[in-house]
């Protein structure tokens, strides 16, 4: 291609000046409204949003109080004075939302992120030919108090949305709004380019961090693109990149560039964990045409030139150790040794890819722009390390998180033989009499489940102490940059969901923002309470879902012996901090032990991107048989015991008639003859 021909196809000449003045203004509201959502999180709740953490008893058990409860506390003064104790430290000063740890963890989530917007801006106006006059006005809408407008929703056109990413697309437009603006109603294929070129000026800060993930979020729905737009063009961009230097050679150059500058001596430390990493190749200026021509063929005939790509990427056109690091070695410091420095602590700690053989060439084609980590809760089998997150797309580079397989199996195997137990399932119909909270508050548990709590309680509370572990070792690791300068989302279910909250807790704490893109929490035993999740809600720049079933009487049974007057978020709603989606899952999950089983189910219930609906379905037809033999087993557990209740009533009858029968001859006098 001829330099004329290259100077052709770069972005100012396909869209116009007034329509680049409209991007920036664009880029400019959408980081505008981020921020003003990040600050929400800080906010009190709304007026007539409970901002208490967990149900109040009188509430709970409104439905059993006259018939079952109440009668109870008031003929009991020791269990009376239980519950006003309870009641009175249930909720410590409404939690003090405002305090000056609040007010530090606000500044800085604030000032990381206006360092992250000053940086994308100013890539965007060195990137495009941005006129004076728009940069003089951006830098006065920085921090305006203009709201950007928020398009109607029946306004919104989303273009080629096919059944698999429907749900994807409908949460897409409900949690991130399209912003009003002109670019929408240009063709197509200039609105695809458009969110093509951010991609890549976002790629040229060098790292793809979370935030910037959410801003093409933003744009894509603003310019009326479909999700699954955005999520191929990662793909495409990130194949590119990786091919584009896979068969390079530059051992010299890397000696050259080592003795050079810092990054190169980090790449080569980096590399210590990489098996034939001469094959891989590494090499400095050579990178550039290959990659911007490779990337420069995306987009089709209105693809960009290669001088311009080159413009756009920056200097992560130019270096295949820049490519490296960002895709964290070609991936291979999440599968390396190296990791094994950071769980010291922890057995078995370990990422294990789930879409990919062992095969390095299949290994290569998996790497994508974004990661996700699945993390299991217990194991029934080794297989299910993996297995529950099999419906998670390729659309991201996903990988299951082992550890501490012995303790978790231990529990597993617990749980199912306290949940087969027939006291187990003679004791819930008790609790569910009580309502699970009102056990949980009062401390009334059956006797005969309480028999049960040796079988259990030890395995949990070892699981419980090793999950908090392994979430400080996963924060290291994250840290770190195992997973290269790429966003995660982090997934789990019970005790894995455990052990996110301790990486997020850690995150947090070390203020290490800007790297977690999603979480999902599912039956999480974990405190509900508004400190811990603003703190969690603060490194996440995404979604942070909450998943729960009042049906988990498991879960509030093994969180018993914990800080339960803080909540349990695997049983309820969070309401005390903005910006956390809950999700009741009681019609899927009937109990903790069905998590595993219904991860599928759950990620397409609440609209998650790119799921596998051919797993998702094979998991509703292994619930739904379970569900009838667990049916069909209580209505034979019923008739026997409504026989059983028949033959004492009938014994009982027996034995009254006889008892009557042998008083009255007792009571009649004896007539001698």
């Amino acid at each position: 291609m001829s330099t004329k021909d290259e100077d052709v196809k770069n972005l100012s000449s396909i869209i116009n000046a007034e329509e680049i003045c409209d991007l920036i203004t664009l880029l400019t509201d959408i980081t505008l409204l981020m921020r003003e959502q990040l600050s929400d999180i800080f906010a009190p709740p709304a007026i007539g949003q409970s901002s208490r953490n967990f149900l109040p008893l009188e509430t709970v058990t409104a439905e059993h109080t006259k018939d079952d409860f109440s009668s109870k506390i008031r003929g009991d003064g020791e269990i009376k004075g239980k519950f006003k104790e309870t009641k009175a430290t249930f909720y410590p000063s409404e939690n003090k939302l405002s305090t000056p740890k609040r007010q530090q963890l606000e500044r800085d989530c604030l000032e990381f992120f206006d360092k992250w917007r000053e940086s994308v801006m100013s890539h965007v106006y060195t990137a495009i030919k941005v006129p004076g006059r728009v940069k003089e006005h951006q830098k006065d809408m920085k921090f305006s108090k203009r709201i950007p407008r928020i398009e109607n929703s029946s306004e919104t056109v989303i273009i080629k949305l096919d059944s698999r990413n429907f749900a994807a697309n409908t949460t897409l437009s409900k949690l991130n709004p399209p912003i009003s603006t002109s670019l929408s109603s240009l063709p197509q294929e200039k609105r695809a380019l458009i969110s093509h070129s951010v991609l890549l000026i976002l790629l040229s800060l060098e790292k793809y961090m979370a935030p910037s993930r959410i801003l093409l979020i933003n744009l894509t729905s603003s310019l009326h693109l479909p999700l699954n737009f955005l999520v191929k063009d990662e793909i495409k961009v990130a194949q590119s990149l990786l091919g584009a230097v896979e068969h390079m050679s530059g051992t010299e150059e890397t000696e050259k560039r080592g003795r050079e500058n810092f990054i190169s001596r980090r790449w080569k430390a980096g590399l210590a964990g990489v098996a034939g990493a001469a094959v891989i190749g590494i090499t400095g200026g050579l990178a550039a045409p290959l990659v911007a021509g490779a990337i420069g063929t995306i987009m089709g005939g209105l693809g960009l030139g290669a001088t311009a790509v080159a413009g756009l990427l920056g200097g992560l056109a130019q270096s295949s150790v820049l490519v490296g690091s960002l895709f964290g070695a070609y991936g291979a410091r999440m599968t390396s040794r190296a990791i094994d420095s950071y769980a010291k602590e922890v057995q078995d700690f370990s990422f294990l890819p789930v879409k990919s053989s062992i095969s390095q060439e299949i290994l290569q084609k998996d790497h994508r722009l974004r990661v996700t980590i699945g993390v299991s809760g217990w194991l029934t089998d080794k297989e299910d390390v993996i297995n529950p997150w099999r419906a998670l797309g390729q659309e991201s580079e996903v990988f299951a998180l082992r550890w501490e397989l012995e303790a978790l199996t231990n529990l597993g195997q617990s749980l199912e033989s306290v949940a087969k137990s027939t006291a187990w399932k003679i004791a819930k119909k008790e609790i569910i009499s009580r309502t699970i909270f009102s056990s949980l508050l009062l401390a009334l548990w059956p006797i005969s489940l309480l028999s049960l709590s040796k079988i259990v309680d030890n395995p949990f509370s070892i699981c419980m102490s090793r999950a908090d572990k392994a979430g400080t070792i996963l924060a290291d690791a994250i840290i770190n940059k195992s997973q290269g300068e790429r966003p995660v989302t982090l997934i789990g279910y019970s005790l894995g969901a455990r052990l996110i909250y301790s990486c997020l807790m850690s995150l947090a704490e070390r203020r290490a923002f800007g790297l977690i893109e999603g979480v999902v929490l599912m039956g999480a035993p974990i405190p509900s309470n508004a400190a811990v999740w603003l703190s969690l809600r603060s490194v996440v720049s995404g979604r942070l879902v909450n998943v729960f079933s009042t049906n988990d009487y498991i879960l509030a049974f093994l969180y018993r012996t914990y800080s339960v007057q803080y909540g349990v978020a695997g049983l309820q709603s969070i309401t005390s901090v903005n910006r956390v989606e809950n999700i009741d899952v009681s019609e899927i999950v009937s109990g903790h032990l069905r998590y595993r089983l219904a991860v599928g189910s759950i990620l397409e219930k609440i609209g998650w991107e790119n799921i596998y609906l051919e797993v998702v379905a094979m998991e509703e037809k292994t619930l739904a048989i379970l569900k009838e033999k667990e049916n069909n087993e209580e209505q034979n557990r019923g008739e026997k015991i409504v026989s059983e209740d028949e033959s004492l009533q009938a014994k009982s009858d027996t034995q009254k008639v006889e008892a009557s029968h042998f008083e009255s001859r007792k009571s009649k006098p004896i007539v001698r003859l």
